[in-house]
C-alpha cells in the first residue's frame, strides 16, 4: 500500500464527496484516493493535537505524516468500534509518546543566540522548553470552528495559547496526553484509556496530577478581558506597539505593558519580568540605537505577532530577526515572547528579507 498520496493540491478530491462507509470500504482495498477523502478532514486538527503535545510545528507536521502512513497501513485492522477520528487521535497521540520517549523531538539544536551586545543578567531564569515554537493561526484557520459564539472561540484560543502550551511541556508525556485529550478535546475517560491502553481509574489519576500541576504553572492571564482577535481594542493595542517599536520608543512601549509583564527569548531560558527589567533589556539590546526594526502583523497561537526585520544600513535590505508574539490582557500587553529562530518565518508566509 505504499504510495499513499498523504497530500494533494486537490484538498476535498472526488472521494471526499462519498459516503464515510464507502470511502472506508474502498480504502480497504487499496484505494488512495478513498483513504485520502476518509482522513484528510481530520488532517489540521491532527496536527494541532500534536503540536499541544511536542510544542513544536516541525515536529507536529511529521507526526502526523507518521500517522496517516500508519492509518493507512493498518487500515485493514480498523474494526470500527471507535469512529475514525477517535482511531485518528488513538495512532498520533501514541505515536507523539513514542516520540518522546525515544528522546528524538527533544531538546532540538539550536544555532547560538549571539546578541550585538551582552544581554543583561535577567530577572528570572525559567525552565521554559528550547524545543517550543510558536503556531501560525493560518492552520488554525483550516479547523472547523464548531462552537459559536466568544466563550467559544477564547477557549479554542486560549487551549494552544503560548502559555498554556508551555506549561504543557512541563508534565511528563501521558499526563500532557491525557489532559489534552479529556480537558481540550473533549474525548470521554473510556475512550482514553482504550486510546492510551490503560484502564479509567489510571486516566483520571494522570488527569488529576496533570491539573495540579497546570494550575501552578499558568499564570491567571483573565482570558475574559482578553481582546477579541482582529477586534478595534486588539488593532489598537498592536498598533500603537509596532509604532513604539519600530520607532525604537523604549518608553512609549513600556507605557503599554502590564506591571507584571514579562520578556522571554526562547530557546534562551532567560525571563525579564517587571517593567525595570524589560526598560533595561529593551534600551541595552532589542531597541539600542532607535529605529531599526520593520514589524510585519501576522499571528500566532491566537495571539498577535510580527515577523520581525532589521534594517541594513548599507543596503535597501530588511534582514529576518525572527518572529514576536504578544500575549494581551485587558488594554495592556502582559508578555513579550520573542523567537530567534529566521526558519519560523516561512511557516507564517514571511520571507527571510525584504526590500525597504
Amino acid at each position: 500500500m505504499s504510495g499513499i498520496p498523504l497530500t494533494g493540491e486537490n484538498d476535498a478530491p472526488t472521494g471526499a464527496r462519498r459516503p464515510a462507509g464507502d470511502l472506508l470500504a474502498q480504502a480497504r482495498r487499496g484505494d488512495g484516493e478513498a483513504f485520502h477523502g476518509l482522513v484528510e478532514p481530520y488532517r489540521h486538527e491532527l496536527q494541532v493535537h500534536c503540536y499541544r503535545i511536542l510544542g513544536s510545528v516541525q515536529d507536529a507536521e511529521d507526526l502526523v505524516q507518521e500517522t496517516l502512513l500508519a492509518a493507512w497501513r493498518g487500515i485493514g485492522g480498523y474494526e470500527e468500534r471507535a469512529s475514525v477520528r477517535t482511531w485518528l487521535y488513538r495512532i498520533a497521540t501514541n505515536r507523539c509518546l513514542n516520540a518522546l520517549r525515544a528522546g528524538a523531538r527533544r531538546p532540538h539544536e539550536h544555532a547560538a543566540y549571539r546578541a550585538e551586545v551582552p544581554l543583561p543578567e535577567p530577572s528570572h531564569r525559567r525552565a521554559e522548553p528550547s524545543w517550543l515554537e510558536p503556531y501560525p493561526d493560518v492552520l488554525l484557520d483550516e479547523i472547523a470552528d464548531h462552537g459559536p459564539g466568544p466563550e467559544a472561540r477564547y477557549e479554542a484560543r486560549e487551549s494552544v495559547s503560548l502559555a498554556f502550551v508551555a506549561a504543557l511541556q512541563q508534565l511528563p508525556s501521558r499526563q500532557r496526553a491525557v489532559v489534552v485529550l479529556r480537558d481540550v478535546m473533549g474525548f470521554r475517560a473510556g475512550e482514553v484509556a482504550t486510546m492510551l491502553g490503560t484502564t479509567e481509574n489510571a486516566v483520571a489519576g494522570l488527569l488529576k496530577r496533570a491539573r495540579r500541576t497546570l494550575g501552578d504553572e499558568l499564570p491567571d492571564a483573565g482570558w475574559e478581558s482578553t481582546p477579541l482577535p482582529n477586534s478595534p481594542r486588539e488593532r489598537r493595542i498592536v498598533d500603537d506597539f509596532a509604532r513604539a517599536f519600530e520607532a525604537g520608543d523604549v518608553d512609549a512601549v513600556i507605557a503599554l505593558l502590564t506591571d507584571d509583564a514579562w520578556l522571554t527569548m526562547p530557546p534562551l531560558p532567560l525571563e525579564y519580568r517587571g517593567l525595570d527589567a524589560i526598560r533595561n533589556f529593551l534600551a541595552a539590546v532589542a531597541l539600542r540605537g532607535g529605529p531599526r526594526h520593520v514589524l510585519i502583523p501576522t499571528r500566532a497561537n491566537g495571539q498577535p505577532a510580527f515577523g520581525c526585520y532589521l534594517r541594513d544600513p548599507r543596503t535597501p535590505i530588511l534582514h529576518a530577526h525572527g518572529v514576536l508574539v504578544l500575549t494581551l490582557t485587558g488594554n495592556r500587553i502582559t508578555a513579550l515572547t520573542r523567537f530567534h529562530d529566521n526558519a519560523l518565518l516561512p511557516k507564517f508566509g514571511l520571507p527571510r528579507s525584504l526590500r525597504a
